[in-house]
């Protein structure tokens, strides 16, 4: 994991309401390349408006951005150029879908960059190959079921090889088999060096997945660590309607019966889990 600081937030200030109240309320924050972030918090604690002021759809009131060290500007030139390395995907994907066959809105953005056009053909045709979406690549996009939607959404950044992904929500409103085919997306993604952000309130996702946990509360981080330490901290997870995760609660549990040993590093899922139950010595 590289060191270097990718995307900085400095005392971002952001209203809808003309100030009367703030949706991003002095938020400020650092994300390393190369890190999987799931940011969590109560509806409404800033986590989207975030997403949105990262991409430039929003531009902050007050309090500044920066990309690799270079602060945002908000030129049509430098908009253009911040959206092919920051691509977003948001929660419901008919915000983000509108051309008229699944290849056109594949193809839309990268050639909106002024990629070649035979260039761009093959990266459009290689993520369709990626995604599997090949079987309905010529059907109107607002005919798709919502985990289709959601497989194109991804692809519409994937193909412009994005530095960082914004994802919110991206399991909401999937059945179990869209939400594997998501999260496998997601560590594809991860696996080619991709820093991605998560907004999610899946805690038990977000402790077996993420290289750390950001909680929002109020437009401001009110925590900011690895899971462990975050999902430890019952009053930070109370103050943004948390639960710990499952697995996490399930091995404290063993641990205060004498089953497990609590010195050791919990398990991050349920196969860690069972491999330590499997492990220790019998009475």
């Amino acid at each position: 994991m590289s060191d270097q600081i990718i995307l900085k937030a400095d005392n971002l200030y952001f209203s809808y309401d003309e100030d009367h109240s703030h949706s991003l309320n002095g938020l400020s924050l650092e994300i390393r390349q190369g890190q999987k972030i799931a940011l969590m918090g109560a509806n409404g604690s800033g986590k989207s408006t975030f997403f949105l002021c990262c991409t430039g759809i929003l531009k902050p009131q007050k309090g500044r951005l920066f990309f690799k060290g270079e602060e945002f500007r908000y030129d049509k030139k430098s908009l253009l150029d911040l959206r092919s390395k920051v691509g977003i995907v948001f929660q419901d994907p008919d915000n983000q879908l509108f051309c008229a066959s699944v290849y056109q809105e594949i193809s839309f953005g990268i050639l909106n960059l002024g990629v070649p056009p035979e260039e761009a053909k093959k990266e459009v045709e290689n993520v369709i190959q990626q995604l599997e979406i090949t079987p309905f690549r010529h059907q109107p996009a607002h005919a798709l079921s919502g985990g289709q939607k959601k497989q194109v959404s991804i692809a519409d950044i994937l193909v412009m090889h994005p530095e960082i992904i914004l994802l919110d929500e991206p399991a909401a409103a999937l059945d179990p088999r869209h939400i594997r085919m998501v999260n496998q997306m997601v560590d594809q993604m991860t696996e080619a060096g991709i820093t991605v952000l998560i907004a999610t309130h899946d805690v038990d996702y977000a402790y077996g997945w993420a290289d750390e946990v950001i909680l929002f509360q109020e437009g401001r981080v009110l925590l900011h660590g690895s899971p462990l330490e975050v999902f430890s901290n019952r009053p930070a997870l109370d103050q943004t309607n948390l639960e710990p995760p499952a697995v996490l609660e399930l091995f404290q549990a063993l641990a205060r019966k004498g089953i497990l040993d609590g010195s050791q590093t919990p398990p991050r899922n349920l196969p860690e889990l069972k491999r330590a139950i499997e492990e220790c010595p019998g009475p």
